[in-house]
């Protein structure tokens, strides 16, 4: 069962909570606007992007977006737009959490969905292709890893070029520390995922699957 079906939380009220954040993020950007700083505005404005993709992929590719999966997107773009408000340098905590950490779980388990999505799709079009289910386990563990080590490898790059021109930073870096720490929550979001993924992404696997099918038709 899925825990907001434990949770009882309806479809429209998952709808609604979606549209109040977007409206955030709105309010998020302005915010920035008005203190004249391009870290907060670029991030709102991405989000608020973000929240659009999951319209986009169920319109124009027929990958099937109900509103938990939008919901949850939203959830961790919105949440990163307002840590840069003050939050990730502060001391506010998300059950029991550092408002980062939190981000981080949030943003590397939709990093890990995309990951186990597109590798069962493959796995399923082709018999040329198997990934045992352990292995699975293992894969979207590593590819987790290996998008929050080129995350840190970005933020530091884009810290450092922010220094040097005097600006404000889009992403910022707070040291070694902190890298390890955004690593390891990173991968607990990837556990979340490798755990529990199958209950949430199956239709979004099987949209994929039929797309790479089709594909696979056209050419023939």
């Amino acid at each position: 069962m899925r825990i907001r079906d434990r949770l009882r939380i309806s479809e429209r009220r998952q709808e609604q909570t979606t549209r109040v954040m977007e409206i955030c993020l709105v309010g998020v950007f302005f915010i920035g606007l008005d203190r004249g700083n391009v870290g907060v505005m670029v991030n709102a404005g991405m989000g608020l992007l973000v929240t659009f993709l999951p319209a986009v992929l169920e319109r124009d590719y027929d990958i099937p977006m109900d509103a938990g999966l939008t919901l949850w997107i939203t959830t961790a773009v919105f949440l990163h737009a307002i840590g840069t408000l003050g939050p990730y340098q502060s001391q506010i905590t998300v059950m029991g959490l550092g408002w980062d950490s939190v981000t981080h779980v949030l943003s590397s388990s939709l990093v890990a969905a995309i990951g186990y999505s597109t590798a069962r799709a493959i796995d399923q079009h082709t018999d040329e292709v198997y990934l045992p289910p352990k292995f699975m386990f293992v894969f979207i563990l590593l590819f987790v890893a290996a998008f929050g080590v080129v995350w840190e490898v970005v933020e530091f790059g884009v810290a450092g070029a922010a220094s040097m021109l005097g600006s404000d930073a889009v992403l910022t870096q707070y040291g070694l520390e902190d890298t390890m720490r955004d690593l390891i929550f990173d991968m607990i979001g990837g556990v979340v995922v490798a755990v529990w993924g199958t209950a949430y992404l199956t239709d979004v696997v099987g949209a994929l699957g039929e797309r790479l099918d089709g594909r696979a038709r056209k050419s023939d």
